[in-house]
């Protein structure tokens, strides 16, 4: 064990405080527990607290004492509304618990009384410096604005977001039915009401009438009213009392609650902030709950993240020989979960952000995208919790009966796609001289094969001083359109009704270099060509240093792009898709990291733009009218004073104007100093937002990796498609197997004949066992 007896410092007495007090004491009662709150343990702000199950299975687990005692005050329910435009939609059987704060504080304090731990409210702690000498172990737990967290700054690291929503934490002396979530369209712009039950409602309780009964008969609510920064303002709310607002949130919500009053705990107007620290021990300092990490309060898991914390910490102190390790254990246990549970907790905030672009939804798609949002809840797990909602979701969507969201079909221009998956542009630097062979037959063709309704090609650049790497395809020869042409054949003739699409490109910068798996985006040892790009800036040191563009060599490029595209077309492709992401020679021009001309092309976001829409404008002259054209983008660099997801959205609408048939919404690669936010779906709400604001079907990229994200992704209205790669690596038959496993045999999916036999999972293990006939009882 970590710490034998030894004393124990803990700074601050929120749940997290309180319960790790009270395990470390239990667990060693000959501990020296000592925890200091400079506030009274009846001052604490907001009201209701949410735990998840496997949050009190830990609790039941670690301290049944306090695992009764909450039980015993639990209210629990299973249902969300979602109230918006004057219609409700309910949807059930998601299970959760909830009670006071106050009285979860209460049940702690308890609880830490009763094993002896040295509670000491009202009082301050000492400075953290000294704490760390005289004790054995300090644990911060002092709250988003931890002074201990700012004393070891150079340690901990932390980095603190503040968000652009102002929200206010107030409650009803009543109980909400369900969890409710209330959109009001205001003149000022639109505010959103969370409410949720945390006492226990009345038996006769009706939310659509006064309460007529005293207050404890009525239960109690937590209500959270919440809006964008500049909405706040418009509204006034920055001038306004406390009572003002309080009484102003009321009467704006008086349909959720009935006419009746919210009541103030302190409350004030506050922006959320995302705490994240790079370390969180320092000697024998640890941090724990909001100190640490915070979660924003619309997946409900502050206190559920510092109650884990707590008995994560406890046990790796049990668990290890020393001190040292047993915080490196904790840490390591801790972070992968809390960097999860942020990056849920961040997507459900910035979709509030923008819960203006969503109203104009219907109703049932605007329900199923609120809670869908953090992409903890999907498609497949709303479908057991409430099949009938899910059901009329897909119906409203448009799904025939039986097949699921990602296989109903989709038209661009003149060409219907059977279904919404799209094997994504994959480079395999295999081609010799340009010219795509067998492995881009096999590879391509067996993706075909499927079931995928569109299936790319790698980037095939222009010209041979356009290629990455001496491995790129081309298509600036007549040699190289026949190659392309044998492969086009293949996909229609053995895979009908499967697309074929070509992505253009140029490499600009970022090309004469190394193959992948030799050094991705190193220069070649020897052989280099000469490289162009908007503005001579090399991709990173020791890339060569391009040649800034001539007018006369832009001309000269754009009818590279032109006579690519005639070789494309000719060559049997269905889609053509123009690369302008990734820092390649179009995305350069676009991002104002690395296109710093003084022309005509560069300098304002309308100039930048010019030569990628000269190209797609000579390129769509060519392309036959019928068959459609995309256009990828990065749609931020995920650098400081680079293209933005702003930006992204004015890129998407001047394609959209010049014909673009649909934006493929990538992001990063264009400078080597990104910094990208990795994750699950993470490209995702930046799709989500050109789709919205710009109007244009978009394809939703990156870290898509089942199909339920994919049927997420589409009825939620975040994608009109979605590209996959890595999945179609892994099986090139991942859409057929997806049709499978959802029990799907229909147009969507289609299984070549050859195949046929294979489309159901093969049986494994015996199955001839008797079945029990007769269960004993103990």
């Amino acid at each position: 064990m970590a710490t034998p007896g030894g004393r124990i410092a803990i700074i601050g007495g929120g749940p997290g405080g309180l319960y790790a007090a009270a395990l470390l004491k239990r667990r060693d009662p000959d501990r020296e527990v000592t925890l200091w709150e400079r506030t009274a343990p009846d001052r604490t702000f907001g009201f209701g607290v949410v735990l998840s199950d496997e949050t009190l299975g830990g609790i039941e687990h670690a301290d049944p004492a306090v695992h009764e005692a909450l039980q015993r005050d639990f209210t629990r329910w299973d249902d969300i509304e979602i109230v918006h435009r004057n219609t409700r939609r309910t949807s059930g059987g998601h299970g959760f618990a909830a009670l006071g704060r106050k009285r979860l504080l209460e049940i702690l304090h308890t609880r830490c009384h009763a094993l002896g731990v040295d509670l000491r409210p009202h009082t301050e702690a000492p400075p953290v410096q000294r704490l760390a000498e005289t004790h054995d172990l300090v644990v911060a737990a002092d709250g988003v604005h931890s002074t201990t967290r700012e004393a070891y700054a150079d340690t901990f690291r932390p980095q603190v977001t503040t968000h652009r929503c102002r929200y206010i934490w107030l409650a009803a002396d009543f109980a909400f039915d369900a969890f409710r979530f209330e959109i009001a369209e205001t003149e000022h712009g639109v505010m959103q009401l969370h409410g949720y039950p945390f006492a226990h409602p009345s038996p006769d309780h009706h939310p659509s009438t006064r309460p007529s009964g005293p207050q404890d008969r009525s239960g109690a609510s937590t209500v959270i009213v919440e809006m964008r920064e500049e909405v706040w303002h418009a509204a006034g709310f920055d001038e306004a009392t406390p009572q003002e607002s309080v009484e102003r949130c009321a009467k704006i919500f008086a349909d959720a609650l009935g006419g009746r009053p919210l009541r103030s705990n302190n409350s004030a107007w506050t922006a959320f902030r995302t705490v994240v620290n790079e370390r969180w021990s320092h000697g024998n300092v640890v941090l724990l709950g909001d100190a640490a990490h915070t979660a924003h309060f619309s997946i409900g898991s502050g206190t559920k993240l510092a109650v884990e914390d707590a008995l994560a910490l406890t046990a790796c102190l049990e668990e290890h020989p020393d001190l040292r390790s047993a915080l490196t254990a904790y840490e390591a246990e801790r972070k992968p979960v809390v960097a999860s549970t942020q990056r849920a907790a961040r997507a459900s905030l910035e979709w509030f952000e923008n819960l203006a672009l969503y109203v104009d939804q219907p109703p049932r798609r605007f329900a199923f995208n609120l809670l869908t949002r953090s992409r903890r809840v999907t498609h497949d797990n709303l479908r057991l919790r409430d099949p009938d909602f899910t059901a009329a979701v897909e119906r409203e969507f448009g799904c025939p009966p039986g097949t699921p969201p990602m296989f109903t079909p989709f038209r661009l221009r003149g060409l219907t796609l059977r279904n919404r998956v799209v094997v994504s542009p994959m480079d395999l630097y295999s081609a010799a001289d340009g010219i795509p062979g067998d492995l881009h037959l096999v590879h391509l063709g067996a993706r075909a094969l499927g079931g995928a309704a569109l299936v790319m090609t790698e980037m095939v650049c222009v010209s041979p001083e356009g290629r990455i790497t001496p491995g790129c395809a081309g298509l600036y020869t007549g040699r190289q359109g026949e190659a392309w042409r044998r492969i086009t054949d293949f996909v229609h003739e053995r895979a009908p009704g499967t697309a074929i699409g070509v992505q253009l490109g140029h490499s600009g910068r970022k090309g004469s270099t190394r193959l992948m798996w030799e050094g991705m985006d190193e220069p070649l040892p020897d052989g280099n060509w000469p490289v162009v790009a908007a503005s001579p800036l090399p991709y990173k040191p020791g890339s060569q240093t391009p040649r800034e563009l001539s007018r006369a060599q832009l001309t000269d490029l754009r009818e590279q792009f032109v006579a690519a595209a005639g070789r494309a077309a000719r060559a049997g492709f269905d889609l053509l898709e123009l690369h302008c992401a990734h820092g390649y020679l179009l995305s350069g021009f676009l991002s104002p990291l690395t296109n710093r001309r003084t022309d005509a092309y560069g300098g304002s976001p309308a100039r930048r733009l010019r030569f990628p829409l000269e190209v797609f404008d000579a390129v769509r002259a060519v392309w036959p009218e019928e068959r459609p054209m995309t256009v990828r983008i990065s749609a931020t660099d995920w650098a400081d004073g680079g293209t933005t997801a702003e930006d992204a959205v004015e890129i998407a609408r001047a394609f959209a104007a010049h014909g673009a048939d649909a934006i493929d919404v990538s992001t990063g690669q264009v400078v080597a100093e990104e910094a990208p936010e990795y994750g699950r779906s993470y490209q995702t709400p930046f799709a989500d937002r050109i789709r919205h604001e710009a109007r244009i079907p978009v394809i939703a990229v990156g870290a898509i990796s089942s199909w339920d994200d994919v049927n997420s992704l589409l009825l939620a209205g975040r994608a009109d498609l979605c590209a996959l790669a890595r999945p179609h690596l892994y099986d090139p038959h991942w859409t057929l197997h997806a049709a499978a496993e959802q029990g799907y045999d229909g147009p969507g999916a289609l299984w070549p004949a050859p195949y046929r036999a294979g489309s159901r999972p093969p049986r494994t293990g015996r199955t001839d066992a008797p079945k029990p006939r007769l269960t004993l009882g103990s």
